[in-house]
């Protein structure tokens, strides 16, 4: 039994997995639609050309391209892409002309591999302030500070890698605007999986995580009415993998996005009620925290490596999961947890099965 009424027809739109696939925040499952869209722009690249390949579907590329940046809120023409999403800010930070001791404000669920970016190029960070425990942005108190100290922009991971917590990135946007400060969202956790229209200045993220497209495909939109624009779309372009994006984002479009972000959040919150306090394992979002990215604390005295070890013996059992170390967060702290990310197609007895699994691994 599937855990929405969207499952079986999203489970259908794909092959059958020989896993219980519960990791759609590291790649999502492609559906056939998509794969044949890559696949069918290879063979005709190889029989008309690449080039003649991609005129021809020049139409095609346009319409992903307009669809895509609907559902990010920005326009066509302010969308480049590259091969992932720490590319496009690679990208973005090296084209951007930023002050020489530039300045970021970041949350406390900051991507650990963004900070390495920011202090390669020697811009100093600041943690923004948290309303809660579980590390929401204090957009009240984050109002306050920046009426005495402007940063050169802030970043936010609307959803980290290491937690499902959401953050208020439009009342975020709101205040630093107010502030006369440009906002930098990340979104390759939430696009496709929660609603992504924020205003921000700045958005970027992946095709192959929530939008369940292929991987090597990253987006970069910069508001051209906001800053001067940075263009950092790569000369070789995978055509196909557009392709795929663009079918993947269709998809969600014809269901309607606004009833997929609803059954996500509803299979999150199904998550967390059915695994928290299994085996001594901790959820450690609210539980009705509208993400379906799942992150379980260990039971006490487990350490990084035993978190990593059930992780394997999990998906020796068919049940891919992931095991979150604390670079993914490192400012939230040094524990490592277990993340669970379930698609539309979850079943229940799925996570009975995760919930037994680690039943017997807690104490």
């Amino acid at each position: 039994m599937y855990c929405s009424d969207l499952g079986e027809q999203w489970h259908t739109a794909r092959i059958e997995p020989s896993i219980d696939h519960l990791d759609a925040a590291s790649a999502g499952r492609a559906s056939r639609a998509s794969i044949d869209a890559i696949t069918g722009h290879l063979w005709r690249e190889a029989e008309r050309g690449a080039y003649v390949a991609a005129e021809e579907q020049a139409e095609m590329l346009v319409r992903g391209r307009r669809d895509l940046a609907a559902l990010i809120g920005h326009r066509p023409e302010e969308l480049s892409f590259r091969d992932s999403a720490r590319a496009c800010l690679r990208a973005l930070l090296n084209n951007w002309n930023l002050p020489l001791a530039a300045t970021v404000w970041v949350a406390v669920n900051e991507f650990g591999p963004n900070l390495d970016e920011f202090e390669r190029r020697g811009i100093a960070v600041r943690t923004m302030p948290s309303a809660d425990r579980f590390g929401h942005v204090d957009v009240d108190a984050l109002e306050n500070m920046l009426q005495f100290e402007q940063p050169d922009f802030l970043h936010v991971c609307q959803i980290g890698s290491a937690s499902g917590v959401v953050q208020p990135v439009a009342q975020i946007v709101e205040v630093a605007h107010h502030a006369g400060v440009s906002v930098v969202v990340d979104m390759a956790q939430a696009v496709g999986h929660i609603p992504t229209v924020t205003g921000a200045d700045i958005v970027y993220g992946t095709s192959r995580k929530w939008l369940t497209g292929p991987r090597g495909v990253g987006f970069l939109a910069v508001r051209s009415d906001a800053l001067r624009p940075v263009q950092v779309e790569s000369s070789e372009a995978y055509v196909a993998g557009s392709l795929g994006l663009g079918q993947a984002v269709a998809e969600v479009k014809e269901i309607g996005q606004q009833r997929v972000y609803r059954e996500l959040a509803r299979i999150g919150q199904i998550t967390r009620e059915r695994l928290d306090g299994i085996g001594s394992w901790e959820v450690l979002e609210p539980i009705d925290e509208p993400s379906a990215l799942v992150t379980l604390a260990p039971p006490p005295g487990w350490q990084a490596s035993d978190v990593a070890t059930a992780q394997v013996a999990l998906r020796e059992t068919g049940i891919l999961v992931t095991a979150a170390e604390s670079w993914r967060a490192p400012l939230a702290g040094e524990q490592s947890l277990l993340r669970i990310s379930p698609h539309l197609d979850v079943r229940r007895s799925q996570l009975d099965a995760l919930a037994s699994a680690i039943r017997t691994m807690g104490y």
